[in-house]
């Protein structure tokens, strides 16, 4: 700065001492912007603006494009999903023939079997009870009258051909049944969601731009379902992975029972109290079933498991009045055959429902981290103003001086600016930026921009 005072005194320039003055005045804060410098300033600001939008924007397609191929993963699933279960359906179908096969053998031993199940019931209710009580921490008298609702509605055939599997199969079904159509409902809210952002940044788009941006036709603005979008989404924010996070909890405890209905997970462990989880897999004192207080509550009918410890229901299984054996022929190993495969399909289509739900998390995992850097964009759908960025006002306050303490407190300058649709938002920048500085424009515009993010956008 010296040596340029020394250059404009050798020239002698009034005009040069004048520039000389200006570039001081500007850079100390004594000389504030005019109205047209303000302007200028705005002009700047919002070429920076422009530029951070059309980021967002590409951003926001960003989105678009990870729910398209999110989409064609989906559609793969439904329909492995479908197909599993129609393959389930029919085992237990062939598996239910077997079962009135079986049954119609050995018709003449009717009234001995129903005489032997009247006494079979009330030790198997006693048993299941006692057992269920000793292990698990409450809902003994609730699963004693569920039982006894069970035991009242059964077959002894069921205890005679081990048939309670094809009721555990079938009740199982439903939960699958129940727990897709709630991921279909959460992928359908996320799928919503992202059309909406999108839709709305292409309108800011077009307000902001109106020639439009280019974008490819698959990603075009699609018309959603006649329910209100906004009536889920009340702000570009929306926390897609909190969709999924709770189901992620409750699909580990369903694959965790149904595992324990094909005897493939282990033993309990106590948890921190010394009791027993009633979601963790406990092992019956006889036998080598393996069962849990939740499966029990969920589905009676297990209970029959604990037919070996009843004398009366060991009888009903050894019972052969036609003198052929049927438990020992082709049809009780066309039925086990049946079983196992409809169990195999059972685990098949839990697998792919937790592979199916773990994509959707991750999905929706990277949808939210997009959506907080870029989904902001969408909340300017309709933004009114012809102008998106001014600054009304810059006030320096003053050079760098001392504090009490002696050491130097770098000034500041405090900036007024309307943005978008917003209220007049008023902040401070580093004085060490002079407003004549081109970087000043777009300080204060990004300044602008977040303090808009952060009181116009709430997170849910």
């Amino acid at each position: 700065m010296l040596m340029m005072m020394m250059m404009m005194k050798k020239k002698g320039s009034k005009e040069s001492l004048a520039l000389l003055a200006f570039i001081l005045a500007s850079a100390n804060c004594i000389l504030q912007p005019t109205k047209e410098e303000l302007n200028e300033i705005s002009i700047q600001g919002e070429k920076y603006l422009d530029k951070q939008i059309e980021i967002a924007i590409d951003g926001v397609k960003e989105m678009k494009t990870v729910m398209q191929k999110s989409s064609e993963d989906h559609k793969l699933f439904v329909d492995a999903l479908e197909k599993t279960k129609q393959q389930k359906e029919e085992a237990i179908h062939v598996a239910e023939e077997m079962e009135a096969k079986l049954a119609k053998e050995e018709e003449v031993c009717n009234d001995t079997m129903k005489a032997l199940w009247e006494e079979c019931k009330p030790c198997l209710k006693k048993t299941c009870v006692k057992y269920y009580s000793r292990t698990c921490s409450s809902g003994s008298g609730l699963v004693g009258r569920q039982l006894e609702d069970v035991l009242n509605r059964t077959s002894p055939f069921s205890i005679w051909i081990n048939g309670e599997r094809i009721d555990t199969l079938e009740q199982e079904g439903q939960r699958q049944t129940k727990q897709f159509k709630n991921l279909e409902e959460k992928y359908t809210e996320m799928e919503d969601g992202v059309d909406n952002i999108f839709s709305d940044s292409m309108k800011a788009a077009d307000h902001i731009n109106p020639p439009g941006f280019f974008f490819p036709k698959f990603l075009a603005p699609v018309t959603r379902r006649a329910r209100s979008i906004h009536m889920l989404f009340h702000d570009p924010f929306h926390n897609f992975q909190s969709l999924f996070s709770p189901m992620m909890g409750m699909s580990r405890n369903l694959f965790g029972s149904m595992d324990s209905m094909t005897d493939l997970d282990s033993d309990a462990a106590p948890n921190e109290d010394g009791n027993v989880n009633e979601d963790v897999i406990i092992t019956k004192p006889f036998g080598d079933g393996r069962m849990t207080c939740r499966e029990i509550r969920r589905n009676s009918a297990g209970c029959i498991k604990f037919r070996d410890e009843c004398e009366k229901c060991k009888e009903i299984q050894h019972l052969d009045c036609s003198g052929k054996k049927p438990l020992e022929g082709p049809l009780k190993e066309e039925l086990e055959a049946a079983l196992a495969m409809a169990e195999r399909f059972t685990q098949q289509y839990n697998s792919l429902l937790k592979r199916f739900e773990e994509q959707m998390f991750n999905t929706s995992s990277i949808l939210d981290m997009l959506n907080m850097q870029f989904g902001w964009v969408s909340s300017l759908a309709n933004n009114t103003k012809d102008g998106i960025f001014s600054v009304k006002g810059v006030i320096c306050t003053g050079d760098t001086e001392e504090n009490p303490g002696g050491e130097k407190q770098t000034a500041e300058t405090k900036v007024s600016v309307q943005l978008f649709d917003s209220p007049p938002i008023n902040f401070t920048v580093p004085g060490d930026i002079p407003w004549t500085d081109p970087k000043f424009s777009e300080v204060v515009a990004q300044k602008a921009l977040d303090r808009y993010k952060e009181t116009s956008i709430v997170v849910k």
